[in-house]
């Protein structure tokens, strides 16, 4: 039974003005979120080619979404298909667009059962979030579902999901434009 942390940063970012990937120190603080997981792969898409160095130091697998522009749906579709050749029973999605997100979360995350048909997300306050854990059991239904940036919602909608109150660790917001001292590009 093991788990891996799957890091969707394939997206344009555009609402921010570059690639979140290449947002200072976001790549990295996502997959030093993810440190508890047995294995790490992360999805790049949009200027992967700028990202992967950023990830020199760290043992990452890194698989590339050839269709990120039709949006999370795509690098979701593409992780999981990765880990579908592998022997991990659930893995822990995430987004490198949580600043605030760090390893306590995806902990509290990991506490749940180590079981193939495990379904359960953060919760902020009792709002639905990131990070996600999935079972090896739903890989096929969330592949089959994914579609634009709604990712697994659509699956999640339609399936009992174990909620998993962190809103005591983090806000779970996701950043989707620059903020003060964070320029929109380089």
């Amino acid at each position: 039974m093991t788990t891996t942390g799957l890091l969707l940063a394939a997206g344009a970012g555009r609402r921010m003005g570059r690639p979140k990937a290449l947002v200072e120190g976001w790549l990295v603080r996502a997959v030093e979120s993810l440190a508890d997981c047995e294995h790490v792969v992360v999805v790049l898409g949009a200027a992967a080619d700028e990202a992967r160095p950023l990830l020199d130091a760290y043992d990452v697998t890194i698989v590339v979404a050839l269709d990120w522009e039709e949006g999370m749906g795509a690098s979701l579709r593409t992780g999981l298909q990765h880990l579908q050749h592998g022997e991990a029973t659930r893995c822990v999605v995430t987004l490198v667009d949580l600043p605030d997100v760090a390893a306590p979360v995806v902990r509290r995350l990991l506490d749940q059962p180590d079981t193939e048909d495990v379904l359960a997300r953060a919760t902020y306050d009792g709002i639905p979030g990131h990070p996600v854990l999935l079972g090896r059991a739903h890989w096929a239904g969330v592949i089959e579902t994914a579609e634009g940036d709604r990712g697994a919602r659509d699956y999640l909608a339609s399936h009992p999901v174990t909620p998993v109150e962190c809103g005591d660790l983090a806000t779970g917001r996701d950043v989707d434009r620059p903020t003060h001292g964070q320029p929109a590009a380089e």
